[in-house]
């Protein structure tokens, strides 16, 4: 007479189709990511229609903290009050601020803050 065995329950997963598995994918999208077409930006061109129509208003901090405006020498409340009656009646004129390289970066963001109810820009010198 044959005896029957009895089969043990096996305790531990068989991991290897699951590499198998993971290796083929990672193959996968290794061939195929450079074939892939990156999501190309069609930026619109500069032309004609983004120039200024006029000459910017230009504030201009001094070395010793005078502001000015179009070479005008005035005092912060002044200048606010200017600049708004200016964009009153050219609202699509270009607002820019020139600082001397020594006057302090807090004053210039300072007075940024004040006139952040209009497009500010920075004006500097190309470098050569």
């Amino acid at each position: 007479m044959a005896r029957i065995r009895k089969r043990r329950m096996m305790n531990q997963i068989n991991v290897v189709p699951y590499i198998d598995v993971t290796l083929v994918l990672l193959v996968i999208f290794m061939v195929t990511a450079p074939m892939t077409n990156p999501g190309v930006v069609d930026l619109p061109k500069v032309g004609q229609a983004l120039k200024q129509a006029g000459a910017p208003m230009v504030i201009t901090i001094r070395e010793n903290s005078k502001i000015e405006l179009d070479n005008k020498t005035l005092e912060r409340d002044q200048l606010l009050f200017e600049v708004k009656n200016e964009l009153k009646k050219t609202p699509d004129r270009a607002l820019v601020i020139a600082a001397d390289k020594n006057v302090k970066y807090e004053q210039v963001i300072s007075l940024m803050d004040s006139l952040k109810a209009y497009k500010v820009g920075l004006l500097l010198k190309p470098a050569n």
